[in-house]
C-alpha cells in the first residue's frame, strides 16, 4: 500500500520519538544499578544526560526530515495538519501518547518558529481529551498490614527489590511502626483491614530511593513516602516514614531534580500521584518523574484555561524590580513570568546570551530543593485586554525587541515561567519575630545547600529568594549564579595603617572572581536586627574559610547529602543545616 508524503512525514517524526524514548527508558533503567554501586557521580551525569536528551533527538529528527522530505512539505502548515491526523492513527494504542504528541509540537515548532499554534496542525490540545483509554496495568502493590504495622514495612522494604540488603530491617521496620503509630489517624492505625499500597516502580533521585504510595483504612488514606538510603558503606537503612501531604509534596516539588523512575503508563502514572498530591498540578507532576518537556505541554493548556476564565489580567510582580529581568503575573496562576530586558542596570555586565546560559545551567543542575524549575517559551501570544495596562506598557518599554503588538495580540518572542513565591524581602516585612528566625533559618541553609551542590548565587539579595507555601526558602534570579569552585573566597587583609580604613577605596587588591565573606552582612541587610540575627544563626558563612572548605569537599569528589525533609525527621541525627559528606 503506498502511502501518501504526510503519512512518511508522520512516522519519520514517530520513529524519532521512539528513539528518544528508547534512550530515555535505558538510562532510567540503569538508576538502579547506579545507586546498588553508590556511583553518585555518575547519577548526576546521568541525569543531566537525560534532560539533554530531547533535545538532541530533537534535533536529530529535524536533520533527518531535512534530509528526506522537500522544503515545500515541511513548510506548510497544511502538510502537517494531514501528518497530524495520521500521527494520532499511529499513537492510538500507545501507552504514552501524550508524551509522542509533545514531540510532534516540537517538530511542528522548530520549523515554524513557535507560530502557527492551531489544533487543526499540532496537539494543542490532546487527540485523547474526550476518550482516555485505560491501560489495566497494575500500577500497585497492597498488602494487608492486619495491625503488625512493622511487618507491613518489612514487606514495603522488601518489595523495593534492593540488591543492596539492609544493615538492620528489623530496626528500621519496628522504627518507622513507632513513627506511624505516633502519625496515623486513628480510623486507619485502628482498622485491622488497613493496607499498605505502594508502586511497584522505586524513585531514584541523587543518592536516595524512594518507595512511594499509600496507607488505606477506616475509610481514609494518607500518602506514604519510604526514603532509602546507603548506611556508608555497610548496606541499606530507612531513613525516615513520610505521611503528610505537605512532606509528601515537598519530595516531588519543582526545585528539585527529575526522578529516575520506570513508568509504563505516563498519564494513570501522574493521575495516581496527583490523587496523592491533589494541589500539585499535572505538569509539575509530569516533571518530575522525568517529562519536563510534556510538563510544559501541560502547563501551557493550564494557562489556557486559566486565561480564558477572564478571571484577572496580566499584572507586574510584586517587589522590587530587576534589574535584568521584567516580571509579570496571572495572580490566580501561581506562576511567575519573566522576560529579559533590552538594557540591563550599569550594575550588570552580562549579555542577553550569558542571561539564557545561566537558565540552561539550572535547568542541567542538581537543584538541591533550592533553585526553582523554569519552562522556556517562544512567541507566547496573549489578548491585548489579558493585560493590565500598566504592565503591558512597562514590558513594551523595557523589552521592545522582545514584547510587541499585533492588532490586539501580545508578542512575547521569549520567556521563562517559574512557580510564583512570596519574595524573601515582602516576607519579611510582614512577620512575626518567630517567622522571621525560621524563615532566616532557612535562608541560611538554602544558602548551604546550593553550595554544597557547587552553586554560588552571586546575588544573594533577599529579593532574589521566594518563600514557597511550606514556607521554604528558595532561590529564583539566576543571572549571577556560577560554579562554587570558579569563586575565590578571601580573608579581608588587615589594613597597614588607619587611614586605609577610612578611605573609599579597599586598600586591597579585589580579582574579578575574588569573593569577601566577612561584607555580606551590610550587603544582604540593610535591617540591623536582620543582620545580627542571621549573624547568630548563620556565622560560618561570613567565614571565607567555610567556603574553601565546601570548595575542597566538591573538588574531592565528595557529592554532599541534602535531604528533601526535615532534618528533625530522620532516624540518623546529623547537623541541622541537612548536609553531611
Amino acid at each position: 500500500m503506498k502511502h501518501s508524503p504526510a503519512y512518511h512525514l508522520a512516522a519519520t517524526v514517530l520513529h524519532g520519538f521512539d528513539e528518544y524514548r528508547s534512550r530515555f527508558k535505558q538510562i532510567t533503567a540503569d538508576a538502579s544499578r547506579r545507586f546498588r554501586d553508590a556511583a553518585w557521580r555518575e547519577a548526576q551525569q546521568a541525569s543531566a544526560e537525560r534532560i539533554n536528551l530531547y533535545d538532541e533527538k530533537v534535533q536529530d529528527t529535524l536533520a533527518r526530515l531535512r534530509r528526506t522530505f522537500d522544503d515545500d512539505l515541511l513548510t506548510h502548515c497544511e502538510h502537517w495538519g494531514e501528518a497530524r491526523q495520521h500521527y494520532a492513527e499511529l499513537i492510538d494504542q500507545r501507552l504514552d501518547y501524550e508524551l509522542a504528541e509533545t514531540f510532534f509540537n516540537s517538530m511542528f515548532c522548530s520549523f515554524f518558529h513557535h507560530r502557527h499554534i492551531h489544533n487543526d496542525w499540532m496537539f494543542v490540545y490532546s487527540s485523547r481529551d474526550q476518550a482516555a483509554h485505560h491501560s489495566g496495568l497494575e500500577l500497585c502493590r497492597r498488602q494487608r498490614v492486619g495491625g503488625d504495622w512493622a511487618a507491613g514495612l518489612r514487606w514495603a522494604l522488601g518489595e523495593g527489590r534492593f540488591e543492596t540488603p539492609f544493615v538492620d530491617l528489623a530496626r528500621d521496620a519496628a522504627l518507622g511502626s513507632d513513627m506511624l503509630q505516633r502519625l496515623l489517624p486513628a480510623a486507619i492505625r485502628e482498622d485491622p483491614e488497613a493496607e499498605i499500597e505502594l508502586i511497584k516502580s522505586v524513585f531514584y533521585r541523587n543518592k536516595g530511593a524512594y518507595l512511594v504510595g499509600r496507607v488505606l483504612g477506616g475509610g481514609q488514606q494518607v500518602p506514604l513516602v519510604l526514603p532509602v538510603l546507603h548506611a556508608k558503606g555497610e548496606g541499606l537503612h530507612l531513613d525516615t516514614v513520610l505521611i503528610e501531604p505537605d512532606e509528601v509534596s515537598i519530595i516531588f516539588s519543582f526545585t528539585r531534580a527529575y526522578f529516575q523512575v520506570k513508568v509504563v503508563v505516563p498519564s494513570e502514572f501522574v493521575h495516581y500521584l496527583q490523587e496523592l498530591m491533589p494541589d500539585k498540578p499535572q505538569g509539575e507532576l509530569y516533571a518530575a518523574i522525568g517529562f519536563f518537556k510534556h510538563g510544559k505541554t501541560e502547563f501551557f493548556r493550564a494557562l489556557n484555561r486559566q486565561v480564558a476564565r477572564r478571571e484577572d489580567r496580566f499584572v507586574i510582580a510584586p517587589g522590587v524590580r530587576g534589574m535584568v529581568m521584567a516580571v509579570f503575573v496571572l495572580p490566580s496562576f501561581r506562576t511567575v513570568f519573566k522576560i529579559i530586558k533590552d538594557r540591563f542596570d550599569p550594575s550588570k555586565d552580562m549579555s542577553r546570551e550569558n542571561v539564557r546560559e545561566k537558565y540552561r545551567l539550572v535547568k542541567r543542575h542538581d537543584r538541591v530543593g533550592r533553585m526553582a524549575d523554569t519552562q522556556e517559551f517562544s512567541n507566547f501570544i496573549a489578548r491585548q485586554d489579558h493585560f493590565d495596562p500598566d504592565c503591558l506598557a512597562h514590558l513594551l518599554e523595557v523589552a521592545p525587541s522582545t514584547v510587541y503588538l499585533r492588532g490586539d495580540k501580545v508578542i512575547i518572542k521569549h520567556c521563562y515561567t517559574e512557580r510564583m513565591m512570596t519574595p524573601l524581602n515582602l516576607y519579611l516585612e510582614q512577620c512575626d519575630a518567630d517567622e522571621a528566625r525560621a524563615v532566616l533559618k532557612d535562608y541560611g541553609n538554602a544558602i548551604k545547600q546550593m553550595a554544597a551542590a557547587n552553586i554560588f548565587p552571586g546575588d544573594m539579595l533577599l529579593k532574589n529568594f521566594g518563600v514557597t507555601r511550606h514556607g521554604r526558602v528558595v532561590f529564583y534570579d539566576y543571572d549571577e549564579i556560577c560554579y562554587l569552585t570558579e569563586c575565590n573566597f578571601r580573608h579581608i587583609p588587615e589594613p597597614m595603617y588607619p587611614e586605609q580604613e577610612l578611605a573609599d577605596e579597599p586598600w586591597y587588591s579585589v580579582g574579578p572572581n575574588d569573593i569577601f565573606p566577612e561584607e555580606f552582612g551590610p550587603f544582604l541587610f540593610a535591617d540591623v536586627r536582620l543582620r545580627k540575627l542571621f549573624y547568630q544563626l548563620h556565622p560560618e558563612l561570613f567565614d571565607a574559610d567555610y567556603w574553601k572548605g565546601l570548595q575542597q569537599a566538591i573538588l574531592d569528589g565528595r557529592v554532599i547529602d541534602v535531604y528533601p525533609y526535615r532534618n528533625k525527621r530522620r532516624f540518623a541525627g546529623e547537623d541541622d543545616n541537612g548536609l553531611t559528606y
